[in-house]
């Protein structure tokens, strides 16, 4: 997670909603990145949305059933889509995004019965840096 926090630091200090993600495989670390959707003007430039398609090109496969996935803040529906699209194995979080989010909160897409993989969910991993970095963020946006 510490990987994810780091990438999610730098995402927000270009400017971007301070997310982000490791995946992870057979222990190694295959791609990471933060939000970049302003960088790129596109709306699906999430951070696990970057991770899953580096690691997909890097182990030329488009199932990532070994991986697993470290995010800052709980992901939202179209991001939730794409880890059980790539059958992601195991889904690590940090804060809960009661707005946005769509794993605990929201739709909790990975329990809809249309749902074809649900990973193995674990959250509140260093939920308060995670929470604290976006409040923060947010912050000192109103604040300017």
């Amino acid at each position: 997670m510490g990987a994810a926090l780091d990438e999610a630091e730098a995402a927000g200090a270009r400017g971007e909603v301070p997310i982000g993600a490791v995946l992870v495989n057979a222990g190694e670390i295959v791609a990471r990145a933060g939000n970049r959707t302003r960088e790129l003007s596109d709306a699906t430039a999430h951070a696990e949305l970057l991770v899953i398609r580096e690691a997909s090109r890097k182990l030329s496969s488009e199932r990532l059933g070994l991986s697993d996935l470290y995010v800052t803040l709980e992901p939202c529906t179209m991001c939730a889509g794409a880890i059980s699209f790539a059958r992601i194995h195991r889904l690590y979080f940090g804060a809960v995004d009661e707005k946005g989010g769509a794993v605990v909160s929201g739709v909790r897409f990975f329990a809809a019965p249309t749902c074809h993989h649900a990973p193995e969910v674990y959250s509140g991993f260093d939920e308060a840096r995670s929470s604290e970095m976006l409040k923060r963020f947010f912050r000192d946006r109103r604040s300017t």
